[in-house]
């Protein structure tokens, strides 16, 4: 839960400001990772303090992150 939280805030931090009002609406698939882009380098820490990265979590069959964005923090 803390990695997924700590990968969601990074995302967060790396995307661009909203847009001020009055300006033309952003297109929505333009934002974030492509789908088949690499996904950028990233460090976490895990519940237990460990750091852990991409390679440290994927399994034999790659790994799945899911983002969940709620307005309910």
């Amino acid at each position: 839960m803390f990695l997924a939280l700590a990968s969601l805030m990074l995302a967060m931090a790396q995307s661009p400001p909203p847009a001020p009002t009055g300006s033309p609406s952003v297109d929505p698939a333009s934002l974030g990772p492509v789908v088949g882009q690499p996904i950028p380098l990233f460090e976490a820490h895990d519940q237990d303090g460990r750091p852990r990265d991409f390679a440290s979590l994927a399994g034999p069959s790659g790994l799945m992150l899911v983002f969940f964005r709620s307005a309910d923090w």
